[in-house]
């Protein structure tokens, strides 16, 4: 038998889940939800427990039922053709059960645990991302920059279930650095897939623009989002100086990172290497944010 004709592995129900749910990138929403959260205590308490489970279930049913409404596209696509419904490890109906599921009960905890607009403001993350952002990527390559609501919200939610204002400017400034952050860093997703989503029917700005023009106009919101920063210590988010000095640090970092940005000859090692680094500098934005009550007393 030769090894093209060797039958597929057993898929494992328990992996088929988590990559459904895309917990990484759920993960990783709900982390920058502890930033909104211990921004507004100065600190943390038991309920930051609660409002993660909350914003993480309701992440990953939003990011199940989203491969839901993209199954077929993602069956065109070689990154996505192994996904869960593609490969028929998982029926849309059954994948769909799941994602309500998981979504109802985060918005369930958020309510009974914290508060009416946190849990609405989940809703509105699940709303946003589903009912907008998705359909509209088939229709626009600019679709990220309104879809960018969605990584400003986690942190609000954060904030709002530990009993703070959504009009606060400080958690205003704090989530819109997030949703400048949001845009280079699909960007470079798209940089490093664009073949795979045109394959697929979805415009591009590697289509609209081609990949220089494209590189040039990624620097420009990585620089934005860099600059944004300085809205922290501003809105009174960041106090103390050892936060401020591993935020600006961080900062320049991804600048300098991103540098190469700008030269010709553009590949997909380069822009992987900067997707990586705008994924680590979010990790250094919420960290610095979490630690900033600890490094003030």
């Amino acid at each position: 038998m030769s090894a093209a004709a060797l039958p597929l592995p057993k898929s494992n129900p328990i992996s088929n889940l988590l990559e459904l749910t895309k917990l990484r990138i759920s993960g990783a929403s709900t982390f920058t939800a502890a930033a909104g959260y211990v921004a507004f205590l100065r600190g943390g308490d038991s309920g930051l427990i609660t409002t993660l489970l909350g914003i993480l279930l309701l992440a990953m049913g939003s990011s199940a039922l989203n491969e839901v409404q993209e199954h077929r596209f993602d069956a065109l696509m070689p990154r996505t053709a192994t996904r869960p419904i593609p490969r028929g490890d998982l029926t849309p109906l059954q994948a769909t059960v799941f994602a309500v599921s998981l979504a109802l009960a985060g918005f369930l905890i958020l309510l009974l645990a914290h508060n009416l607009t946190s849990a609405l403001l989940g809703a509105l993350a699940l709303g946003w991302y589903n009912g907008f952002y998705t359909p509209l990527k088939r229709v626009s390559a600019f679709a990220v920059v309104p879809g960018s609501l969605i990584g400003a919200l986690p942190p609000a939610i954060g904030w709002t279930a530990a009993g703070g204002s959504v009009a606060d400017p400080s958690v205003l400034a704090l989530a819109f650095v997030f949703f400048i952050w949001q845009v280079p860093h699909f960007w470079l997703l798209v940089g490093l897939h664009a073949e795979g989503y045109e394959e697929a029917g979805y415009p591009t700005l590697v289509g609209l623009f081609g990949r220089p023009r494209l590189s040039r106009l990624t620097f420009t919101w990585t620089c934005g989002t860099a600059a944004a920063c300085g809205l922290l210590p501003l809105f009174r988010v960041l106090v103390s100086w050892p936060a401020e000095v591993m935020l600006g640090l961080g900062a320049l970092w991804l600048v300098a990172g991103s540098l190469p940005l700008l030269k010709p000859g553009q590949d997909a090692v380069l822009y992987r290497r900067v997707f990586m680094n705008i994924n680590l500098f979010a990790l250094v934005l919420t960290a610095a944010v979490v630690l900033d009550p600890f490094f003030a007393r």
